[in-house]
């Protein structure tokens, strides 16, 4: 009896008794590589077989990645099998990114600063360092035991010799004050600005009255709401006091904001 000789067929004719007329693809692995076979229509309409290759590698994953990988996928991917699909997912070259610790980024890198300076300066105690972690921030210290031991230097500072290089003294100032004239004076007043909106004329007593005698003070108000609309002046008797006030109050913080502080400017 004859044997029987296996025929061997186009594959085009076997994807004929699909009902689509496309069957679904195949994939195996053997000998490290992963062979995956789909069907499908190229542009005029003719059917094609597309058999792509994939070296199938082992690589040792974090934790959350390995369990990211297990999610279920969703919208046009939610039948896809694991894996990327090369219909809905472009694979892009891996970036590898090698993390160094605290001890090998110093080795490799030159300190920028000198450690042996502390360029930190408490505005509050002046202390070496910020004035966010000082210890007496908040507490009597911070207002008013400070602002008086301040008006003393300040006013200390601005009597004494003027001749001194490094700081600026106004024209007024020398000489006992006789540098300008002025039809109305305002070499004792200041302007504080960056005020709350619910600052009083008590609140505005309450933060000057440290520093020295003022003759009068003016509040800037909106006229319909009554609120104060961020500004002040305050016309000090002693022109030292003043400038005190601009040395104490100036970047000083209230009520959550930082005071702005300087001489008032004449009116034209």
């Amino acid at each position: 009896m004859a044997a029987m000789k296996s025929i061997k067929t186009s594959w085009a004719d076997e994807v004929e008794d699909y009902v689509d007329g496309l069957p679904p693809s195949k994939e195996y692995t053997e000998g490290g590589y992963k062979y995956v076979t789909e069907y499908k229509y190229n542009e005029e309409g003719k059917k094609t077989k597309v058999v792509r290759t994939y070296k199938v590698e082992k690589q040792i994953v974090p934790k959350s990645v390995a369990r990211r990988r297990t999610w279920a996928k969703f919208g046009d991917s939610r039948e896809d099998k694991p894996g990327p699909n090369s219909h809905t997912t472009m694979a892009a070259e891996e970036i590898f990114m090698h993390f160094i610790g605290s001890k090998e980024f110093e080795q490799n890198h030159e300190p920028l600063l000198d450690a042996s300076k502390n360029i930190a300066k408490c505005r509050i105690c002046n202390g070496e360092h910020w004035s966010v972690n000082c210890p007496y921030k908040g507490t009597s210290m911070d207002s008013k035991t400070l602002m008086e031991n301040k008006a003393t230097a300040a006013a200390a500072a601005v009597v004494g010799d003027s001749s001194k290089t490094g700081k600026y003294v106004p024209p007024f100032m020398k000489d006992g004050g006789k540098g300008i004239s002025r039809e109305r004076d305002d070499s004792s007043a200041v302007r504080i600005s960056n005020l709350s909106e619910s600052m009083t004329e008590a609140d505005l007593e309450e933060l000057v009255k440290k520093i020295g005698p003022h003759t009068k003070m003016y509040l800037a108000r909106e006229k319909n709401t009554g609120l104060c609309k961020g500004f002040a002046y305050v016309h000090f008797k002693f022109r030292k006091d003043a400038a005190a006030a601009i040395e104490i109050l100036n970047g000083h913080g209230y009520d959550h904001l930082i005071l702005s502080v300087e001489w008032s400017k004449p009116q034209a």
